[in-house]
């Protein structure tokens, strides 16, 4: 069986190293270099503190793959289990929290609910005062995306994968007129012949998708990150600290830097991912340092920006991916909102499962289908950073 993959980050090596390693002859195709997308540019977090079931489940298959990368994939990715700390600074937050909780334990999750007092045991200087609840699990943690992109790019080459760098996408082709099952596609200028594409193209995913005739609401967004020196030195036990209604996060670096970053109210248009800014806008990095100083008191007035970059989300209106074969032969495992770093494992499992055994039995996702979006019957997921 021939697959071609699209998108050469971690969702898309994922997908070729578990196709591969069932017996797919695959081919991936990556119009950049590897990881150039959004993968290089993400904060690496693997948490199980999601408020819907199926992103929970998505997350704990993944994190089966996460604890033994080092072991199975011989990288180290330094993945650290520091945790992860939700805060609300409102009541209908906190109730909120409750409920994600009591789902979360139900699916083996080890989350709690704490008090903005308990809180500051994980987060020394929390400006408890400001919050009135948190929720942490422990087993949640962030790792280093280059590392596991390369990881994962190492044995899908053992695997057998042949890997196309530099070669964009332009056309995929379908039989008949056009509406029938997928037969191949274009790449730098070359017509192949393929019985499935994987469509793994992050922030280019709506654009693949076109090619095939196929409509779907994935929107480039951009979102920012700065490495700060904070004036006070984050520890590195401290975990991904998130000030849900305000909307920044922050969490620790080497040698007691931090990242810190954020979507805050106002404009979010849709970016290009040909041509947008991957340089950090002045104004939005003094509001992500004055927020996080109002979050905790790591970062006082003396707090020194080191560098900072723009990466773009994949997002769909209710914050889930699409996790289906669309159309005969074209399977999408796209718009993962800021999430496909940690989903990677679980989803490049499922889509070898799709194309192999003809439905998905690692998680349900019954629930991810594109079709959700014309019968109104989203997804909510608020824990969304």
């Amino acid at each position: 069986m021939q697959v071609s993959v699209v998108g050469g980050g971690i969702i898309g090596l994922a997908s070729a190293y578990y196709l591969a390693e069932r017996g797919a002859d695959v081919t991936l195709y990556e119009r950049g270099s590897l990881g150039s997308g959004s993968t290089e540019r993400s904060a690496g977090g693997i948490r199980a503190q999601f408020s819907t079931p199926v992103n929970v489940e998505l997350s704990l298959a993944s994190m089966e793959v996460w604890d033994t990368f080092e072991e199975d994939f011989d990288t180290d990715i330094a993945y650290r289990r520091a945790g992860y700390l939700f805060l609300a600074r409102d009541h209908a937050t906190a109730a909120q929290f409750e409920d994600n909780v009591a789902m979360q334990n139900d699916r083996g999750v080890p989350s709690r609910l704490l008090d903005p007092e308990e809180a500051t045991e994980h987060c020394p200087e929390l400006h408890a005062e400001k919050f009135v609840a948190a929720t942490y699990s422990p087993t949640d943690g962030f790792a280093d995306p280059h590392l596991a992109l390369q990881g994962f790019a190492t044995a899908a080459h053992e695997a057998g994968v042949e890997v196309r760098t530099k070669t964009p996408v332009t056309d995929i082709h379908r039989e008949g007129d056009g509406e029938g099952r997928v037969t191949g596609l274009t790449a730098d200028g070359e017509r192949e012949e393929t019985d499935y594409v994987v469509n793994a193209a992050g922030p280019w995913a709506g654009k693949v998708a076109e090619m095939a005739g196929v409509t779907l609401p994935v929107a480039p967004k951009r979102r920012q990150m700065l490495v700060v020196d904070p004036e006070t030195p984050v520890p590195e036990n401290v975990p991904l600290t998130i000030d849900l209604d305000t909307g920044t996060h922050f969490r620790p670096e080497r040698e007691g830097a931090a990242l810190v970053g954020g979507h805050f109210d106002g404009p979010d248009p849709d970016a290009d991912p040909d041509a947008f800014s991957e340089k950090q806008d002045l104004d939005w990095a003094v509001e992500a340092i004055e927020r996080a100083a109002d979050c905790a008191g790591y970062f006082g007035p003396d707090s020194r920006i080191k560098r900072g970059w723009a990466g773009l989300y994949a997002v769909t209106p209710d914050h889930h991916p699409i996790l289906e074969e669309t159309v005969p032969g074209l399977v999408n495992n796209i718009g993962f909102s800021g999430h496909g770093f940690q989903h990677a494992p679980a989803t490049g499992r499922i889509v070898t499962e799709l194309i192999f055994d003809g439905e998905a039995s690692l998680v349900d996702i019954s629930s991810l289908g594109s079709d959700r979006f014309e019968d109104g019957d989203l997804l909510e997921e608020r824990n969304v950073a």
